[in-house]
C-alpha cells in the first residue's frame, strides 16, 4: 500500500490483473512498505502488461497536453541561460512527469520512478525491506502515525511503540506539504539507518532504526474460548488468502465450529487476495463485488467455487478498516455470511491499476470504484456494522480483558 500497496493501512488497493488517505498505507517501512501503501488503503490492480509506450514522455506528449512542450522549452532555455550549476536531465524529466500526474488532484493517482516501482511491486508481492511498521498517513493534517511496529522488526527493537507520531525524518519536519515524500523518505536500501523524531504523549524523543529484509506474517490466529477460531488479517499484500486457508484448517483440525475475522486496522492490499477468501466462504455465483469503470460500465465478479468454510462468522472492523478490507466485509455482510461487530470502516471505495511502462518506470491510476453486492456504494462513506461497539478511549494496551470488540464477537458467536 499501499500501493500504497500498503499504506497498514493505506496502502492502496491493487488489483493484479494477472491473476484473476487520511490514507492508509501499510508502511511496512521496511520500505516499508511504507505501505504504502501507501495504502491507507490500497485497493490495486498490478497490470503486468507493459505499455507501448518507450518512456513515460511519450505519454505525455500522446495526450495533448496544449502547450506543454513548449513551456518546458522555454524553461529549459531559461535555467541554461541562467543556472550556474549543472542541470541533471533525468532528475528534472522525473520531477516534471511526477507535478504533471500530480495534477490529476486524486491521491491515489500516481507516477513511480523505476526505483519506486520496483518497490511497489515489491511490498505487492511481499518482500519488504524497511523498519517494519504499520502507519497512518493523513493528508489533511500532515501526520504520520505508527499503529503497531511489527513483531521482531527493527522498528520494535528500537523501542517504536502504537501511537507514536513521527515528526520529523532525518531531520526534515513532517508537515502537510511533504508527508508524502516523509513517508516515503523512511523506505531505503538494506542496512542504511533512518533518523524518526517522534512525538509521544507529551514526550519528544529521537530513535534510529536500521532498514533490513523482513519476513511478515499476514496473519495471526489462535483458539478462543468455546471452539471460536480467531484469524486477524494484516494486510492483503501476496499469499494473504493462502495463508488464511492453512490458519484456518489448522484450528478447525483444532475443533473451531465457528470463526472471528479481524480487519481492525487492515488498509487493504491486492483485491485478488480479499476475493481468494470471499471465494472460501461465500456460496457459489455469489456477487462478492461490483466495479464501475469511468463510463459507467459494470463489471460484476461472482464466486466460481462452492464454499469450503461453513461455520457462524463475526468480522471485526474499525474506521482503519479499509479498502480489500471493506471489500471483504462488505460482500460477507450483504451475502449474510458473517456480521459486522465494531466501527464504521473507513471508506475507500476506489481500485487503482498498475501500470507498468518500458522504461521500468509506472504510472498508478485510479480506474474504477467499487461497491459492495448489493450496490452500496462505500467511497468515503465506509460501511456500518450490524452491531456497534466502540473501544475504551482510555486503553493504552489492548488486551483481551478491555478488548470490548472481541468480546461482543464471542457473546456473538457464544
Amino acid at each position: 500500500m499501499n500501493f500504497g500497496l500498503k499504506s497498514k493501512l493505506a496502502r492502496t488497493e491493487v488489483k493484479m490483473e494477472e491473476s484473476k488517505g487520511q490514507r492508509i498505507y501499510k508502511v511496512v517501512m521496511l520500505v516499508i512498505i511504507t505501505a504504502l501503501l501507501s495504502s491507507l488503503i490500497t485497493t490495486i490492480f498490478i497490470k503486468e502488461k507493459i505499455e507501448s509506450s518507450s518512456s513515460i514522455s511519450a505519454i505525455v506528449q500522446n495526450g495533448g497536453a496544449t502547450g506543454l512542450e513548449s513551456a518546458l522549452a522555454s524553461i529549459r532555455t531559461k535555467l541554461e541561460q541562467e543556472y550556474i550549476g549543472e542541470l541533471n536531465d533525468e532528475q528534472m524529466l522525473e520531477m516534471a512527469i511526477k507535478g504533471y500526474v500530480a495534477g490529476v488532484g486524486d491521491e491515489y493517482t500516481e507516477y513511480y520512478t523505476p526505483e519506486e516501482m520496483k518497490e511497489q511491486y515489491d511490498t505487492a508481492m511481499g518482500n519488504y525491506v524497511g523498519i517494519g511498521i504499520y502507519m497512518v498517513v493523513n493528508y489533511e493534517e500532515g501526520t504520520i502515525t505508527v499503529l503497531e511496529p511489527m513483531e521482531g522488526s527493527p522498528a520494535e527493537t528500537a523501542g517504536l511503540k502504537e501511537g507514536d507520531i513521527i515528526i520529523k525524518v532525518d531531520g526534515t519536519d513532517v508537515t502537510k506539504d511533504n508527508v508524502s515524500d516523509m513517508s516515503n523518505a523512511i523506505k531505503g536500501e538494506e542496512g542504511t539507518k533512518v533518523k524518526l523524531g517522534i512525538k509521544r504523549g507529551d514526550e519528544n524523543l529521537d530513535i534510529e532504526v536500521e532498514r533490513k529484509r523482513i519476513e511478515i506474517s499476514h496473519i495471526n490466529s489462535r483458539m478462543l474460548e468455546n471452539n471460536i477460531a480467531y484469524i486477524q488479517i494484516k494486510d492483503f499484500d501476496g499469499g494473504t488468502a493462502e495463508e488464511f486457508k492453512e490458519n484456518y484448517e489448522n484450528l478447525k483440525s483444532q475443533g473451531a465450529t465457528s470463526l472471528i475475522i479481524d480487519l481492525r486496522n487492515n488498509g487493504g492490499g491486492i483485491v485478488d487476495e480479499a476475493i481468494d477468501i470471499l471465494e472460501m466462504i461465500c456460496n457459489k455465483d455469489s456477487t462478492l463485488l461490483i466495479e464501475k469503470d469511468k463510463e459507467g460500465k459494470e463489471k460484476v465478479t461472482k464466486s466460481e467455487e462452492n464454499p469450503t468454510i461453513d461455520v457462524p462468522i463475526v468480522v471485526l472492523t474499525n474506521g482503519n478498516s479499509a479498502s480489500a478490507s471493506e471489500i471483504l466485509a462488505g460482500a460477507l455482510k450483504d451475502n449474510k455470511k458473517a456480521t459486522i461487530v465494531g466501527e464504521k470502516t473507513y471508506g475507500k471505495g476506489v481500485i487503482q491499476t498498475l501500470y507498468a511502462l518500458t522504461d521500468g518506470s509506472g504510472l498508478k491510476i485510479t480506474t474504477a470504484e467499487y461497491c459492495t453486492p448489493n450496490k452500496t456504494a462505500i467511497n468515503k462513506k465506509g460501511i456500518e456494522p450490524d452491531i456497534e461497539v466502540k473501544l475504551p478511549e482510555d486503553i493504552k494496551e489492548l488486551t483481551d480483558k478491555n478488548d470490548t470488540q472481541l468480546k461482543r464477537a464471542i457473546q456473538e458467536l457464544k
